[in-house]
């Protein structure tokens, strides 16, 4: 046995029990946010400190305090650095109410829009993501185009 076996093993472990908690449906819809903003593979401090803020006008996340949303986000970022994009929007989508999933998706679609270039990895994710949420194509088709135009300018 190595001087750091025991050690190791706990860190492991309590990173899989963090890791693998379930979401609250606020919880879920900032990941994502967060997944989308990321879904290029480059999440810059910029993106991420503007996801709080675009929630933070949102009447799910009134109640929450700056702290209280600095902390979400760094649990959800050491969860998307731990187990990537997919999964963090696997647990989410587990988790957050039926009735939050357009909305959920709209913010995304207008996150993944926001700096006016489509990637072909944002736009892989966003289809992705309106199948595990249960878009309808069409609802889906709708919300790119409106967030195409509002983010034109």
């Amino acid at each position: 046995m190595g001087l750091f076996d025991k050690v190791t093993k706990q860190v492991k472990v309590t990173q899989q029990l963090d890791d693998g908690a379930a979401l609250s449906s606020p919880e879920a819809f900032a990941a994502i946010a967060l997944a989308a903003v990321a879904s290029d593979g480059y999440l810059s401090e910029e993106e991420a400190q503007s996801i709080p803020f675009i929630l933070s006008h949102m009447q799910l996340f009134k109640a929450y305090s700056d702290d209280m949303m600095r902390r979400l986000f760094d649990k959800l970022l050491a969860r998307l650095q731990h187990s990537g994009v997919e999964a963090l929007v696997v647990s989410a989508k587990d988790s957050l109410e039926p009735d939050l999933r357009e909305t959920a998706f709209t913010v995304a679609t207008d996150l993944v829009l926001a700096d006016g270039v489509v990637t072909e990895e944002e736009e892989t994710f966003l289809q992705d993501l309106q199948g595990k949420l249960g878009i309808d194509s069409d609802l889906a088709q709708q919300v790119v185009r409106v967030m195409t135009i509002k983010n034109r300018g």
